[in-house]
């Protein structure tokens, strides 16, 4: 019987756990720090071992950060858990990613001291989702010592781009809940139980407040917890790129050249927050590394929870999709390059992808969800090599197809009314705490009850006045796109400043199982029309006059079968995953005042609109 070359860590040891260290960073604030080590019989093992670490505004001492750390300290690490500066037992102000460059120095510090320890062979490998990816990228820009490898899920690139703010808007979705929910745990909370009481009482009716955007100083109960509401309303507020978002903690772009040449491992999904960042850094990486960098991406939501879940909305990808487990992946990832074990994680290309769609008969699953299932591939390079990029033009008659428009062409044209904006309904926006109010992944583009802004009625979204609809005809043979996805519109509008939204749409024939079809979101994007041109500066329009606008959809991997079609709509809202323009002109997050624009799309052969499609393979046989 042959033996199976690869190796990883087995369980080993015992753990013993030091709570609450207060490491002293450069300018005297002490971060709480518990470190696991591994034991036998009640007692530390004597020796140096590697180290992992995860730097957490989201208390250390959590259920899964425990079970993470207790997870590798019995395999012969040591790890680490650190509360970030102004978050849960640590000292210091919190704001964000954006605390000056905080989330560098402090992790720089952090490993310094590391590094020092008796029970540290010097060989650091961090890890962590999201925020506590970021702070992966901040420290490692600082080029600590020690640091050797990294593995980082769902995390950001520029968080004015994407992900706080994008195409200039808001992500309002994401943070005024996120605002709300980290308030109920910070220093103000902390200080006052009748301010954690009015807190935790207020969240649940966070859509009462989604609704009274923007919230203006001193107007809800964040107002209580100064530090949270001034987060919100900065960021919320400040729409130009400048300095205040060229902070390491949110924005590696800048810094981009100051990244270690290390191991780097990178995991997204189409309906999390970061797929365009994750592409974008593989592409920036590997310009400049030569050290093994890998890739995955998932249809997953955004958290690691949803990682062993088929399901992304009410859409079934396959038992296919499912990451069965996330921390055998990560430490076959550390063994490699923390303990120079031979694991199989190196074997294949860079990137595995996986590609929606090919789910046979259009069908439901026993819980009433549309099977569209899916596959994966591999390439090595990002867009893959074998894609073809076309571009599909929107045309007057509702036709979306690769034929430019001429010049009989009329414009089409809707009514953008703020106070009754098109709701949100899937895509790249993580669910929040509290339900009811609006839901990530893939979900049939019509009305539903149980979604607070979709609520009022359930017919097909289709049908609003307030959205373009372009689609192609039922195709005649099945279609892959794998990559980024682009629109470009020539557009006017009667308003000085509005937004023009645009979401690709997998459309489903009509069927036994669904009978009015399954309008399958993919990706969706948005543009606020004062950074059309630039964005470190505002430019008001002249109301009337044609521009051109460029809308970044992210990226998406699906499958358009046969009978499909391929289907594009285009509005002015898409909320709250993005905040409401409210087409006056003013300044961004200071007035309630919203007027009705009149918007236009133009299809002649000199101002004309089209999505850009980053086909990989036509006639698809799956």
């Amino acid at each position: 019987m042959e033996r199976n070359p690869y190796q990883s860590s087995q369980i080993q040891y015992d753990v013993i756990a030091k709570k609450n260290i207060m490491l002293p960073m450069r300018d005297g604030i002490k971060l709480a720090t518990d470190v696991y080590l591994p034991a036998i019989s009640g007692k530390v093992v004597e020796g140096k071992f590697p180290t992992v670490i995860e730097r957490t505004p989201y208390d250390n001492a959590s259920p899964r950060l425990v079970d993470t750390a207790r997870f590798y300290a019995s395999r012969g690490y040591v790890a680490i858990m650190q509360d970030v500066r102004g978050r849960g037992e640590s000292e210091g102000d919190w704001f964000y990613l954006l605390n000056e460059k905080d989330e560098s120095s402090d992790g720089f510090d952090t490993l310094s001291w590391i590094v020092e320890q008796t029970w540290s062979d010097s060989k650091i490998g961090t890890m962590g989702l999201s925020y506590t990816g970021a702070t992966q990228h901040a420290l490692a820009i600082s080029n600590p010592p020690g640091l050797k490898t990294q593995f980082i899920l769902d995390s950001g690139y520029n968080y004015h781009t994407h992900t706080v703010r994008s195409g200039g808007a808001f992500c309002s979705g994401i943070f005024v809940p996120y605002a709300f929910r980290m308030a109920r745990d910070g220093k103000e909370a902390q200080a006052s139980p009748e301010v954690r009481n009015n807190l935790i009482e207020c969240f649940p009716d966070l859509k009462d407040w989604l609704n009274r955007l923007p919230i203006l100083k001193g107007e809800s109960p964040l107002s209580q917890a100064p530090t949270y509401e001034n987060m919100l309303l900065t960021m919320a507020s400040n729409g130009e790129y400048n300095q205040f978002w060229k902070n390491p903690g949110a924005n590696i772009e800048e810094y981009i050249d100051d990244y270690p040449d290390i191991p780097i491992f990178m995991l997204t999904s189409w309906y999390g927050h970061h797929v365009w960042a994750t592409t974008t850094k593989l592409i920036e990486f590997k310009k400049r590394m030569k050290s093994p960098i890998k890739m995955v991406i998932g249809t997953w939501l955004h958290g690691y929870e949803t990682l062993l879940d088929p399901y992304s909305g009410e859409v079934n990808f396959g038992p296919d999709s499912i990451l069965h487990n996330i921390e055998d992946l990560r430490l076959k990832w550390f063994d490699q390059f923390l303990k120079e074990i031979n694991t199989n994680v190196l074997d294949g290309p860079i990137a595995k992808i996986f590609v929606m769609g090919t789910g046979g008969n259009t069908r439901r699953d026993v819980n009433g969800s549309l099977i569209h299932g899916g596959y994966w591939k591999t390439s090595n390079t990002w867009p893959l090599e074998e894609t073809k990029f076309e571009n599909y033009y929107l045309h007057s008659n509702g036709l979306l197809n690769t034929f430019e428009p001429n010049n009989s062409e009329p414009p089409s044209q809707f009514t953008f009314d703020p106070n009754e904006p098109v709701p949100t309904l899937g895509g790249c926006i993580q669910t929040p705490k509290v339900s009811g109010i609006v839901s990530g992944g893939a979900f049939d583009q019509k009305g539903r009850p149980e979604t607070f802004f979709a609520h009022k009625d359930s017919l097909p979204f289709s049908d609003r006045k307030d959205i373009l609809v372009f689609e192609t005809k039922p195709l005649m043979n099945s279609i892959e796109i794998v990559g980024p996805i682009a629109v470009t519109l020539s557009a006017s509008s009667s308003a000085k400043d509005t937004d023009f939204t645009a979401k690709l749409i997998d459309q489903y024939p009509v069927s036994k199982e669904f009978p009015n079809g399954f309008a399958m979101n993919l990706c969706d994007g948005i543009i606020r029309a004062r950074f059309r041109n630039d964005r470190t500066k505002e430019e008001l329009m002249n109301p009337g006059e044609i521009y051109k606008f460029e809308l970044n959809l992210q990226a998406t991997g699906n499958v358009f079968k046969k009978r499909h079609r391929i289907r594009l709509d285009i509005s002015s809202s898409n909320f709250p995953q993005f905040d409401v323009n409210p087409n006056t002109g003013d300044p961004l997050w200071s007035s309630k005042k919203t007027i009705v624009a009149n918007q236009t799309i133009y299809h002649d052969n000199k101002n004309f609109s089209f999505i850009k499609l980053p086909i990989t393979k036509q006639d698809v046989n799956r």
